[in-house]
Formats: structure tokens, C-alpha cells, sequence
């Protein structure tokens, strides 16, 4: 296996930084500097969207926006991370304790879900994203 390029190191610490910001509930444009004007971010089907969804850059910050008043925490366990040129694949164990209740959920209740993210960057920014979000039964 060949050592990442520089390039590819720096696609890594950037979506490792996108992580960061997200656990720590950035929101606005502490969130919109990680993304490119024309991302499009691809969610696909899972518990709390069963037909997946598709955002551009907008609703991406308005849904994390909404997620952040939804959860009182949330982390994010790196699992595993590589990078092949400006594409960047992240495997991570996530758990999010509700702020609210959600559905027949309390809040309190911690959600989580092994969630796998296909990044893609432009310009260093994330263009292109896809969430493979796995939920534990809720």
C-alpha cells in the first residue's frame, strides 16, 4: 500500500475537521466553510428517511441547523478514512443523545449508527457527499 500524496493527507484532515465541526454542532457558515457552492449532498434510504433524500448546499445547513436543536450531543468515532486523489471515504460509529423527542423516541435516548460518507472535494471543499447512515433499531 502506497503512503497518501499530500494532496490526499489534506483531503483526509479536512473531512476529519468536517467530523469535528459537525460533533461540535457547527452550524452557518462555521458549517458552509466546509462545502463548495454547488455541493450536493446524496442521504441514502435509511430509519429516518426511508426514500434518502438529496440537498443541495441550502438545505444541507438548514437540516444541520435542525440537527443541532434535535440533538444534546453527538460524537463521531473515526472507524477507518482513506483518500484516492479528491475522493475521500470515512467509516464512522456515531451516537447522538436526543435533545427532544423524536417520534416515540424520549429525549435522552441515544440514537446510534455506523455511517459510511463518500466525500468528494473541490477547490478544498467538499462538493459532493454520500451518507450511508446504518441506525441500531429504535
Amino acid at each position: 500500500m502506497t503512503e497518501p500524496t499530500d494532496r490526499e493527507s489534506d483531503n483526509l484532515a479536512l473531512a476529519t475537521r468536517f467530523l469535528q465541526a459537525v460533533e461540535a454542532g457547527a452550524t452557518g457558515e462555521a458549517l458552509a466553510a466546509f462545502f463548495h457552492p454547488d455541493l450536493v449532498q446524496h442521504e441514502l434510504p435509511n430509519r429516518l428517511f426511508p426514500a434518502g433524500v438529496r440537498r443541495d448546499r441550502e438545505a444541507v445547513l438548514a437540516s444541520a441547523a435542525r440537527g443541532a436543536a434535535l440533538m444534546r450531543s453527538q460524537r463521531y468515532t473515526l472507524v477507518d478514512a482513506m483518500a484516492q486523489g479528491d475522493r475521500v471515504v470515512l467509516e464512522v460509529d456515531w451516537a447522538g443523545t436526543l435533545a427532544v423527542p423524536l417520534r416515540d423516541l424520549p429525549a435522552g435516548y441515544e440514537m446510534r449508527a455506523r455511517q459510511a460518507l463518500f466525500l468528494e472535494l473541490r477547490d478544498g471543499q467538499i462538493a459532493t457527499m454520500r451518507n450511508y447512515d446504518c441506525f441500531e433499531p429504535f
